[in-house]
């Protein structure tokens, strides 16, 4: 009986399919001006190659971060960060390979974790294809102009002695329990603001890692 999963067969087919097609950024943002590609584009091309290949891909939103933001105008937007895993499931012997990625994006209304999941969706898409284009890397649709106040604010990208003990840890983990008891001391140094915006994305990769790895290790005993 062979150990061979079809799951990386499938991946390996619509990824073939798409060096030959692939992208091109045919929209445009109207307040930057930039070129790049939509999230229908990224369906529209891979929908039938997946059909094809009886490759599925499912979304999990392993965690959500909402913060809000002051505008140019004086209104508030809704600035939406998710961390998402995608299953990708062979139909045919039910293997499966699970990639993660992050999802930003901003909302004057209710939209924002819609538009999140989609960054989160296309990129994780065109990253797990290879899928070609020209030019550089892209960010979302829709620009909001932030506050003169926001402009100015300023960004440490120095790691907090907090963060940096925390993102050891999770490289340390040796078990499941350590990495809960440091999502504890992370959630803890979040609220009392000691960790940026920033350091928790940086944070939430490394728990990313570490799970990944006690899952290899799992695997190989």
């Amino acid at each position: 009986m062979s150990d061979k999963k079809h799951v990386y067969e499938a991946i390996s087919a619509v990824t073939a399919a798409m060096s030959r097609e692939g992208i091109s950024k045919s929209r445009k943002n109207d307040q930057q001006g930039y070129k790049f590609r939509g999230i229908d584009d990224v369906y529209n091309a891979l929908s039938a190659h997946l059909a094809a290949n009886k490759l599925c891909i499912l979304p999990r939103v392993t965690e959500r971060t909402v913060t809000e933001r002051p505008t140019k105008s004086g209104g508030v937007s809704t600035y939406v960060v998710l961390a998402v895993s995608f299953d990708l499931v062979s139909a045919v012997d039910g293997s499966l390979h699970t990639i993660s990625t992050m999802g930003e994006a901003m909302d004057t209304a209710d939209k924002a974790t819609n538009k999140a999941m989609s960054a989160a969706m296309k990129y994780a898409c065109m990253m797990a294809f290879q899928i070609p284009t020209e030019g550089d890397n892209d960010a979302d649709a829709h620009h909001i102009e932030p506050s003169y106040e926001a402009k100015r604010a300023p960004v440490s990208l120095k790691p907090s002695p907090e963060e940096e003990a925390i993102e050891f840890g999770y490289a340390d983990a040796m078990s499941t329990d350590a990495i809960a008891k440091l999502d504890i001391e992370a959630a803890a140094a979040v609220k009392s603001g000691k960790i940026s915006a920033d350091g928790r994305q940086r944070l939430l990769k490394a728990r990313a890692s570490a799970i990944a790895a006690l899952e290899q290790q799992k695997a190989a005993s």
